[in-house]
């Protein structure tokens, strides 16, 4: 495995690192855990970090913060979106994780969908609903039962499993109270997936994947966060052509999105041993339920070396010398 925390990082030469934590999303209170525990480990390896959260203060003042690199802790929207990437951008300071473009694409669930199926990706059929959509016209297509969710929200937000065509108004209100756009996406009978990708381009490459196991199948917000009761398995006891080819499905779906950093894909195993792609996180959670930090130690990387690494590898889509002078 490359992706290492190399003993001879110096703290001091990452200067004066801001983590970004909190936000407005949905997935603030995550994000908050999150970025407290990012902080803390950066403090723990005495680097000079420092919270910043964009709801609390103005963005304005990242610009006046003096901060070489950030860490970026946000999760959902204006953190995992594109929004605060491209301000970053435009203020010149290199941040961890993909960049503008990938962070968008990512965060739109039917983009992502549609990039990944035309090159030849496996991922569930789907629809976007809207009001005036035939909701049994959608269940005719793609059968049932479905996942009905927003198009661009995270840690299962305002998802429903929809087991009845009468269900479908009230599961798409639901998801639509927190997006205009609303997927509904054929549903998956089998085991849970996850799996972290690191790196870039050519370099990127998978950290162990990880089974899930949840009470009921039903890994849901609480599930994720907030119990015990979920059980993650790393090694994930897939055998082991089956696990290399589900690590080599999350790097292609990486690579194809233009990722880089870090991100974790979230994949469906169907009975019969056929991996399905849903969806990637560019920014994924660094809670202590959270599953990247879980790969890498089971390759040997602390959580501390692992935030040590990221932010090593902060950079800009323009960078530095790039930018236009008057």
């Amino acid at each position: 495995m490359s992706f290492v925390a190399h003993p001879n990082i110096d703290p001091k030469s990452l200067g004066k690192v801001g983590v970004l934590l909190g936000g407005r999303s949905a997935e603030r209170e995550v994000s908050l855990m999150s970025g407290n525990g990012v902080l803390a480990a950066l403090r723990a390896r005495g680097v000079d970090a420092h919270p910043f959260d964009p709801a609390l203060q103005p963005v304005a003042e990242l610009a006046a913060a003096g901060f070489d690199r950030v860490f970026i802790a946000l999760h959902g929207r204006y953190g995992e979106d594109g929004t605060i990437q491209g301000m970053l951008e435009m203020l010149g300071i290199p941040y961890t994780g993909s960049g503008v473009l990938a962070s968008a694409l990512a965060m739109d669930k039917p983009a992502t969908k549609r990039l990944w199926m035309s090159h030849g990706l496996p991922t569930p059929r789907f629809a976007v609903l809207r009001p005036d959509t035939d909701f049994n016209a959608v269940v005719a297509d793609l059968g049932l039962p479905l996942i009905v969710k927003p198009a661009r929200e995270g840690s299962s937000i305002g998802l429903t499993k929809v087991t009845d065509a009468s269900q479908m108004r009230e599961a798409f209100e639901r998801a639509a109270v927190l997006d205009d756009d609303v997927l509904a996406e054929s549903f998956i009978d089998g085991a849970e997936l996850t799996c972290p990708i690191v790196g870039e381009g050519a370099t990127a490459e998978a950290l162990p994947v990880i089974k899930i196991v949840a009470p009921e199948s039903n890994y849901d917000y609480q599930n994720k966060y907030f119990t015990d009761v979920t059980q993650y398995l790393c090694p994930s006891t897939l055998p082991e052509a089956l696990e290399n080819e589900v690590r080599a499905l999350a790097v292609e779906a990486f690579r194809v999105l233009g990722c880089r950093g870090w991100a974790r894909a979230d994949v469906m195993l169907t009975r019969d041993g056929k991996p399905y792609l849903l969806e990637m996180n560019t920014s994924p959670g660094m809670t202590g339920h959270s599953l990247v930090p879980m790969a890498a130690r089971a390759v040997g990387i602390s959580y501390e070396d692992f935030v040590i690494q990221v932010v090593a590898q902060a950079t800009l889509d323009l960078h530095p010398n790039e930018h236009w002078k008057p």
